[in-house]
Parts: C-alpha cells; sequence; structure tokens
C-alpha cells in the first residue's frame, strides 16, 4: 500500500484492460495523485498485471448495507463499516438506500447521509419507500407504506441537502405521476419499483420522467401474455435503465439473459440490493423495523419469508455474469461501472478508465477473481503483482 500525492506516480501494466472503445490485450493505465493520466512520470512505480484484467471500480446505485452495519440505522462510523466492506469488494462509488421508515426519521437519516455525501464517502441518497405498493411491499413494514404525495416527496429532497440522487416509488398510486414530475423537475432519478402497475399506468410514469426499473421482475408483476404489466414497458422503452440483482437467488438467468437481450447492455445496471449480512455472514439482522434471518447467503424476513434484500457484492455479480452467464466482460463493465456512474450524474469523475478521470479501479485475475481494488490512486486492496522498477 503507498500513500498519494502529486508526486506519487504509478503505471500499471501488462494486463487486459477495458475502455469504452473496447479491451486493450497488454494494455497499462497509468495513475498520478487520485487521477489516471494520459502519460507517465519519470521513475514512476511499475506494477506488472500480466495475466489479469483492469478494469473501471465498481458503482452501485442500489445498497442498504453491509459488514455488518445498516446505512437505514447506522451510526455514522457504521456506514462508513459498511461502505469499507463493499469498497473491499471492487466498489469505489456506492449510493446508500434506505427502506421505509416514518417520514421524520428518513429525513433524519437524509441528513446523515448527506454530511456523508459532502464528504465523499458515499455518492448520495436512493429512498426505497415509503411510496411503494403493499400488495408488492417486499421487506417493508406495511403500516409505515403511503401513497407518493409530492409534498412529502419534496420534504425528503430538501432533507438530503442536494444529497438525493433516486426515489423509488409505485407510480400506479394517487399522487404518482406528480411525484415523478417534481423528482425529475428536481434532477432527482424516479424509478419505478414495488409497483403493481399495468403496463399502460407503466408508460404513463416513463412519459412523465421516470428513468430507471427498481431492480426488474422483482417486487413486480410477472410477465403474462394478456397483461404484460411493468416488465414489458420497462424493457422496451429506451429512456428507461434496469437494475438486475445477479445472486442467483433474485433472478432465474434466462431473466437476466432476456433483459440484457432486450434492453441491451446499455439500458442495465447491475446492483446489489445489499443488507448488512453482505460481507458478513448468516445470522439474524434488521433491515428498517423488519428482522431478516440470512442462511446459506439468502435473506429472507423471519415473519413471511419475503426476500430481503442480498448479500451480494459486486465482484461476485462480475464475476458470475461472465462466468455463468456468459456475457461480454465489455458489457458488464457497462453495467456494472458505466451506466449507474451515468444516472448519478457521475460519468465525467468515474465509470471508466479515461485521462483525468478519478483512479478507481479493480483488478481481476484471468478467473475474475478480485485481486485489488484502487479508490482515487489508493489501493484499498493491494494486488499480489510483481513490481519492476
Amino acid at each position: 500500500m503507498s500513500g498519494s500525492g502529486s508526486a506519487h506516480s504509478t503505471v500499471l501494466s501488462g494486463a487486459r484492460v477495458v475502455l469504452p472503445t473496447g479491451t486493450v490485450a497488454n494494455g497499462r493505465v497509468i495513475v498520478d495523485g487520485s487521477r489516471i493520466a494520459g502519460s507517465a512520470r519519470e521513475g514512476a512505480q511499475v506494477v506488472d498485471l500480466s495475466g489479469h484484467w483492469v478494469v473501471p471500480g465498481f458503482v452501485d446505485m442500489h445498497n442498504h448495507g453491509g459488514g455488518g452495519a445498516s446505512f437505514t440505522s447506522g451510526t455514522a462510523e457504521e456506514v462508513l463499516k459498511g461502505v469499507r466492506t463493499h469498497r473491499e469488494h471492487g466498489t469505489t462509488t456506492l449510493v446508500a438506500s434506505t427502506v421505509t421508515g416514518d417520514l421524520d426519521g428518513l429525513a433524519r437519516r437524509a441528513g446523515l447521509l448527506a454530511e456523508l455525501t459532502q464528504q465523499g464517502e458515499i455518492a448520495g441518497i436512493h429512498f426505497e419507500g415509503p411510496f411503494i405498493n403493499a400488495c408488492r411491499k417486499g421487506a417493508h413494514k406495511e403500516d409505515l407504506l403511503r401513497d407518493p404525495d409530492p409534498a412529502e416527496v419534496r420534504k425528503l429532497i430538501d432533507a438530503a441537502h442536494g444529497a438525493a440522487r433516486m426515489f423509488t416509488l409505485a407510480t400506479e398510486l394517487p399522487g404518482g405521476l406528480d411525484s415523478v414530475r417534481l423528482l425529475a423537475e428536481h434532477g432527482v432519478i424516479a424509478a419505478i419499483g414495488h409497483t403493481d402497475a399495468t403496463y399502460e399506468q407503466t408508460r404513463a410514469a416513463i412519459d412523465a420522467g421516470a428513468t430507471v426499473a427498481t431492480h426488474l421482475f422483482n417486487a413486480m408483476p410477472g410477465l403474462a401474455h394478456r397483461a404484460p404489466g411493468p416488465i414489458a414497458a420497462l424493457l422496451e422503452d429506451e429512456r428507461i435503465t434496469v437494475e438486475l440483482i445477479n445472486d442467483g437467488t433474485h433472478l432465474h438467468p434466462a431473466a437476466l439473459e432476456l433483459a440484457f437481450h432486450h434492453a441491451g447492455a446499455h439500458r442495465v445496471a447491475l446492483i446489489t440490493d445489499a443488507m448488512d449480512a453482505a460481507g458478513f455472514g448468516d445470522g439474524t439482522y434488521h433491515l428498517g423495523p423488519l428482522e431478516v434471518e440470512v442462511k446459506e447467503g439468502v435473506a429472507r424476513l423471519v415473519e413471511g419469508g419475503s426476500i430481503a434484500g442480498s448479500t451480494l457484492t459486486l465482484d461476485t455479480a462480475f464475476k458470475r455474469s461472465v462466468t455463468v452467464d456468459r456475457l461480454p466482460v465489455e458489457s458488464v463493465v457497462q453495467a456494472i461501472s458505466a451506466n449507474p456512474a451515468k444516472l448519478i450524474g457521475l460519468y465525467d469523475e468515474i465509470g471508466s478508465l479515461e485521462p483525468g478521470k478519478y483512479a478507481d479501479l479493480v483488478v481481476l485475475d484471468g478467473d475474475f477473481g478480485l485481486k485489488g481494488v484502487m479508490r482515487r490512486g489508493e489501493w484499498v486492496v493491494s494486488p499480489v503483482a510483481r513490481s519492476a522498477s
């Protein structure tokens, strides 16, 4: 591990480097301080990464916690513990997601998360609930759910002090379309999720300004030939990016393939929807006010048995996407780094390996196992590699 500063320069050489234009077989990435540079300084340290891949740092726009810590209820230090856990698994940029709670409690939580956003530790806040449909509530407490009210949505936007990045809404509920319009006016993503909307209602929400499908297929009606529902509307519309949880539990591989094939890699965002147990282990946890049991890596509500988020980390999602689902590496990089970076408005700084951007990157071995993580020019996980002078 080395310190970063204006004079610190490192050349990562010999790896297959995935760039926006494609993969360079014997590429190099030059790191100068916290940024990627176009040329190396004299005397730069050279790290030989032959036989490895270098890909952009992962960007997770839907994540509730990890490392035993909750973004919904933890202290600032606990939130940072969760963030560090995900960084060790390649997620160099993370949006912290809340779950349904009372409005005042969510506003207070937004204040804490906004401070961590201003400090650069997280990339903003995703409010998942309380404006969702009770019949598709998943791991959300039913008596705290409410119809979308633009005034209440505005209250949470204000409480986030510019850190609100996304709201998940059941847009078919009263006030849903007006709330979507309000979010669009404020530059906040309106995401359709935990919804019982019809195909036509979903199209109306997209026309109103919704741009994301929250964990497509999960917590929404299935695709039927006479009632195509939200899935068909979300997959067919070029204005929508679809979130996918590729942990082997939330989606059948055929559903994942359908989404990638129909939407295209440019409209997919791989997410974790992780909760406290991610990177931590089996046991009993809480997701907001609800008790969750994690067994063999699968999180379910103690009462009712609904899937309650995931224990996924994005390095596992990356490896599974390439090795199990046989997706092209370049498509996975687009879905796990570039697309979410664009959605949350940070693609000028992160999401690809280009000069001028932050040196956020992941080193993978030939089998796509994680070997190194760099964030802003500093090794979070230092790769086992030969160094040359």
